[in-house]
C-alpha cells in the first residue's frame, strides 16, 4: 500500500494534526515516460505552511491533495530513458511512500553522498543559503551580517558561509540555548534571543557599527529592528517570512518601508533558489568541499517515520529543531 498524508483543511491560525489526514491507497503504476519512486527522505520547511496561505511561486494547496514537499527517493521502476531501479532522485512528490513521476520532473543525484546531506545541505537548503547570501546579499570581508532564524536550516548555513566570506556574523534565534549554540558550535560572533524582547536594543548592542547585510528568514519584529540599524547602501536578502506564516492574521509590513529604504539607499531583494539552478553544480561542489573541510557543520534534525510528519512540521514552527528538519521514511 501507498501511505499518504493529505492536506485536509486550511488551518485557522496555527497548523494542527487535524490539518492533515492519513490515508492508504494502491501503489501507482508508471506509464510511458514516468518513473515509480519510493520516498527515502522528506524535507520539512516553513514553505510547507506558506503554500496553505494562497498562491506563491507555486499554486496554493487544495484540500484533498497529497501534502506537498521536497523529497529524496529511490527509483523502483522506470519507463523513461535515463533512469533505472536504484537511482537516487529528488523531486516534489509530497508526503507519501510512492509516486509515479514524469521523468522531466526528477533530478538524478549522486549515490555517494549520504541521504541526510542530499535532503538539505547539498540541495535546496544549502543552495538557498549560498545564493541568497553570496549573490543577493553580496557580503564583503569585514561586513557585519545579520541572520534571522539563525538556528534553522537555512540560517545556520548562511552564518557559516558568511564567516567563510570574512564577515562578522550575528544571528537571532528563539531561546538562550540556541543563541549559545550558534556562538559555541557554529562560530557566530554574537546571537540575540528575540523571545527575550527588546530586539532593537539587543541588536544595537551587538552591532555597534550597524548592519551591512541582513539575511531575512522571518520578517516581523526582527526585520523592523534590522531596518533601523542598516548601514548606508546595506543589502537585505529576503528569503522567508516565517514569523507571519503560522498565525491567524499576518501583521502589517514594517513601518520603515519605504522611508529608510530611500534615505539609506538600502537594496531589499527577494529571491527564489530556482532562479540560480543553472549554477547549481558549482554551488554544490563548493558546499561539499566546505563541509568535508569542516568549515561548515551541516546540521540535520531527523525524525523517523512518515506517520510523524505532521508533528515534526508542527515542531518546526515551535522551534524544536536545530538546523535542517527532515523525515526519514
Amino acid at each position: 500500500m501507498n501511505r499518504q498524508w493529505l492536506y485536509a483543511k486550511p488551518p485557522a491560525g496555527k497548523i494542527g494534526k487535524d490539518t492533515f489526514q492519513w490515508t492508504e491507497t494502491a501503489i501507482p503504476q508508471p506509464r510511458a515516460g514516468e518513473v515509480l519512486v519510493r520516498t527515502r527522505m522528506l524535507s520539512l520547511d516553513p514553505a510547507n505552511r506558506a503554500w496553505m496561505m494562497g498562491k506563491t511561486y507555486r499554486d496554493a494547496l487544495e484540500p484533498g491533495q497529497v501534502m506537498s514537499g521536497f523529497v529524496i527517493g529511490e527509483v523502483v521502476e522506470s519507463k523513461a530513458p535515463g533512469f533505472a531501479p536504484g537511482d537516487i532522485v529528488e523531486g516534489d512528490w509530497g508526503w507519501q511512500d510512492y509516486a509515479a513521476m514524469p521523468a522531466r520532473k526528477l533530478t538524478k543525484r549522486t549515490a555517494d553522498a549520504p541521504l541526510e546531506m542530499l535532503i538539505g545541505p547539498l540541495s535546496v537548503t544549502g543552495l538557498t543559503a549560498y545564493f541568497g547570501l553570496l549573490e543577493v546579499g553580496q557580503p564583503k570581508p569585514g561586513d557585519t551580517v545579520l541572520v534571522s532564524a539563525a538556528a534553522g536550516a537555512v540560517g545556520s548555513m548562511v552564518g557559516q558561509i558568511a564567516k567563510i566570506a570574512g564577515c562578522r556574523v550575528v544571528g537571532t534565534a528563539g531561546g538562550q540555548d540556541k543563541c549559545d549554540w550558534l556562538v559555541r558550535e557554529l562560530g557566530f560572533d554574537a546571537a540575540v534571543d528575540y523571545k527575550a524582547g527588546g530586539v532593537f536594543r539587543a541588536l544595537r548592542a551587538v552591532c555597534p557599527d550597524g548592519i551591512d547585510v541582513y539575511f531575512d528568514n522571518t520578517g516581523g519584529p526582527v526585520l523592523d529592528a534590522a531596518l533601523g540599524l542598516m548601514n548606508l547602501k546595506g543589502r537585505i536578502a529576503c528569503c522567508g517570512n516565517v514569523s507571519q506564516y503560522d498565525v491567524e492574521k499576518p501583521a502589517p509590513g514594517p513601518m520603515a518601508v519605504p522611508g529608510l529604504i530611500v534615505t539609506k539607499r538600502i537594496r531589499m531583494e527577494g529571491f527564489i533558489v530556482m532562479d540560480f539552478y543553472d549554477r547549481r553544480a558549482e554551488a554544490e561542489a563548493r558546499l561539499a568541499r566546505w563541509i568535508a573541510e569542516g568549515r561548515i557543520k551541516a546540521m540535520v534534525d531527523i525524525v523517523d517515520g512518515l506517520e510523524r510528519a505532521p508533528e515534526a512540521l508542527i515542531g518546526l514552527f515551535e522551534g524544536t529543531n536545530r538546523g535542517k528538519r527532515a523525515v526519514r521514511v
